[in-house]
């Protein structure tokens, strides 16, 4: 029998019983809508990371401490202390290929500003800090390399800070505002940076000269990271390399010694975050690929169904001539039309999910083509897999018994 009758005689069928098709398709439906949306927040995840890094600068090297216990637990943190204003000086004179160089020491606590306040970071710098993390001030300046000398009480506020302590859309610039009990007088306000992609609040920060935090706020000298940037792009490995000679020497530590100190590209950065975030969309699409696995399933429950219903049918059919074979493949041709079906329905979903997503979470999502060929490909698959075997078992029914089945 020709394949377009087959295929016209598996229409008729599932005409006849619409609704219980359409109930068969929802868990492909599910399946392919819920693959393509979490492919698709997993791909505009990573493009926003990688967007997010990339705009604070392809040379930015990052330095933190780094412990690696002798009970296997590696520890990485600011709590760990073993960066000092010894290393910064060190590496500013003796790595040729760093260009820029500004330690970090923050710290949490309550902003005041007269009746308001607002609990918020502390971040202490030194002036290179705004070329290296790409930090752009809008209004006022910033502070210069005498006032971190002489532990000036100036800082620098973002967005949000100056949100909730000047609620009346007063200037900032002039006043003087409490961080705890430091006084601090506002000379610059930084440019809004948003959310990242953590979901942090990027302008919900304080920026004052590290010296400033250090004595007057942590009374400590070690600082919590340093940041630092290549002369070129080109230059951050030779960069890496003389950054971590310089401080195995300044922190004496011997050749069978581990660093204490962990140094990174923005390079490695991405790829680190590149590779957690491919994890965690394989992860998603492994579990939304579940109600792939349940619609097939279905669509195999509902053909054995079918077959049952339709053995007279089957009978009469092999009785004037078709062949199992013709049999095999109206079934097989049924099942791969509601997975197919379904894929469709599925694909226009999740399309849909990943347009509407970015505006009501504000979660960035991009439409990968793959997913959808590779959804369509799952589909067929699915339903040549699930429909196989109750279209098997309805080509092998004896036709005399077909015909007289009640």
């Amino acid at each position: 029998m020709k394949i377009l009758n087959l295929i016209k005689l598996a229409i008729r069928a599932l005409q006849r019983n619409k609704l219980r098709a359409l109930l068969t398709m929802l868990g492909i439906i599910i399946g392919v809508a819920s693959v393509i949306t979490m492919m698709s927040i997993g791909e505009g995840s990573k493009q926003s990371i990688n967007a997010s890094l990339a705009s604070m600068g392809s040379n930015m090297i990052t330095i933190q401490p780094y412990s690696n216990e002798p009970g296997g637990a590696r520890i990485m943190g600011s709590s760990l202390k073993t960066l000092t204003i010894r290393d910064v000086e060190a590496i500013q004179k003796n790595a040729p290929d760093v260009a820029l160089i500004s330690p970090l020491a923050s710290s949490g606590g309550q902003s005041i500003n007269g009746a308001n306040n607002w609990p918020t970071t502390i971040q202490g710098v030194s002036p290179d800090y705004l070329e290296i993390r790409k930090v752009v001030v809008k209004e006022g300046i910033m502070f210069s390399d005498q006032e971190v000398r002489s532990f000036a009480k100036v800082c620098l506020l973002g967005k949000t800070v100056v949100d909730n302590l000047f609620p009346n859309g007063d200037d900032p610039i002039g006043k003087v505002i409490r961080f705890g009990k430091t006084p601090f007088q506002v000379i610059g306000v930084l440019v809004p940076k948003g959310t990242s992609n953590f979901g942090q609040d990027q302008d919900d920060i304080i920026i004052a000269p590290y010296t400033t935090v250090q004595k007057r706020i942590q009374s400590t000298i070690y600082f919590g990271s340093i940041y630092a940037s290549a002369i070129t792009e080109s230059a951050s490995d030779a960069a890496v390399t003389q950054i971590s000679a310089i401080l195995r020497d300044t922190h004496h530590l011997r050749d069978n010694q581990d660093n204490d100190f962990q140094v990174r590209t923005q390079a490695e950065l991405m790829t680190m975050m590149n590779s957690t975030s491919s994890m965690m969309t394989a992860l998603l699409t492994a579990v939304a690929s579940i109600s792939l696995l349940i619609g097939g399933i279905g669509i195999m429950n509902i053909m054995y169904v079918s077959v049952t219903e339709r053995t007279r049918e089957i009978g009469l059919r092999m009785s004037i001539g078709a062949r199992g074979i013709d049999i095999l493949l109206q079934f097989l041709i049924e099942a791969v039309m509601i997975s197919i079906t379904g894929g469709v329905i599925g694909v226009l979903l999740g399309i849909t999910a990943a347009i509407v997503i970015p505006s009501m979470l504000n979660w960035p999502t991009v439409i990968s083509e793959s997913s959808i060929v590779i959804s369509f490909m799952v589909c067929a698959i699915t339903g040549i897999f699930f429909g196989y075997y109750p279209a098997l078992k309805a080509s092998r029914l004896d036709p005399i018994e077909a015909l007289h089945y009640e």
